[in-house]
C-alpha cells in the first residue's frame, strides 16, 4: 500500500474553513480585522428658550447691594415667581421686594420674549408710580451642563444712575440656586470698567 504524502502542517487548513472560503462564508475574523464601534452622536445643544424656561417656578432670596465703603453686601428679601407665557418664547416674572415697614412690598412685573433669532430678548417691566421700561438685550449661553446647571449673559445698552451705560447681567443656575449679577460700564467716559451694581441670590421653593 502506497504511503500518502500530506502537505506540511503550516500549509494545512481545516476542511470546513477551506469550504467556507470557497463559498464566501468564512468566519469574519478570518477575512477582515475587527471594526471599531461607532461612537454615539453627541447630544444636541439646548436652545436658549429651553434654558430660560427652566426658571419657571417660585424662588425666594435677596436682592443685594454692595456698600463699597463698608465692603459689605446688604439685601432686601424678595420672592420671585416665573410663569410660562404659553408660546415657548415668553416668560412672565413677578418680583416682590420687602422694602421695610415704611415702604412695604414693592412689586415689579416684567414680560420677556425671545426673538426669532434665538438670542435677542425683548422685555417690558412695570412698577407702580413709574413709567414702564422697555429693553432689548443680547443673550449668550456661556456655560451648560444640563437644565439645572448653566450660565447666561445678557448685554444691553441703557442707562444707570442717569448716565448712559452698557449693562451686563450674568445669570447662573446651580441646581436649586439662581444668582443674577448686574454690572455696568458707563459709556460717557474713556474708561472700560465694569462696576458691580447689585446681585439677586435665590433658592427654588419646593413645588
Amino acid at each position: 500500500m502506497m504511503a500518502r504524502h500530506l502537505p506540511p502542517p503550516a500549509l494545512r487548513r481545516p476542511l470546513a474553513l477551506v469550504l467556507a472560503l470557497i463559498a464566501g462564508t468564512a468566519p469574519l475574523h478570518a477575512q477582515t480585522p475587527a471594526q471599531t464601534p461607532t461612537a454615539a452622536p453627541a447630544a444636541a445643544a439646548p436652545t436658549l428658550a429651553a434654558v430660560l424656561a427652566s426658571q419657571v417656578g417660585t424662588w425666594t432670596g435677596k436682592l443685594e447691594y454692595r456698600d463699597y465703603q463698608a465692603d459689605k453686601w446688604f439685601g432686601l428679601p424678595v420672592t420671585v415667581t416665573v410663569r410660562d407665557g404659553g408660546d415657548g418664547v415668553t416668560l412672565v416674572r413677578t418680583a416682590d421686594y420687602d422694602d421695610g415697614p415704611r415702604v412695604g412690598i414693592v412689586r415689579i412685573t416684567s414680560m420677556a420674549m425671545l426673538g426669532q433669532d434665538g438670542t435677542s430678548e425683548y422685555s417690558v417691566s412695570f412698577r407702580k408710580g413709574r413709567t414702564p421700561e422697555l429693553a432689548t438685550a443680547k443673550l449668550a449661553l456661556t456655560a451648560f451642563t444640563d437644565l439645572a446647571h448653566w450660565t447666561v449673559v445678557a448685554t444691553e445698552a441703557g442707562s444707570d444712575d442717569n448716565r448712559p451705560a452698557t449693562i451686563r447681567i450674568t445669570t447662573t443656575r446651580d441646581g436649586d440656586r439662581l444668582t443674577a449679577l448686574k454690572e455696568v460700564d458707563f459709556s460717557d467716559d474713556a474708561e472700560s470698567t465694569w462696576l458691580v451694581r447689585n446681585r439677586t441670590v435665590l433658592v427654588a421653593r419646593p413645588s
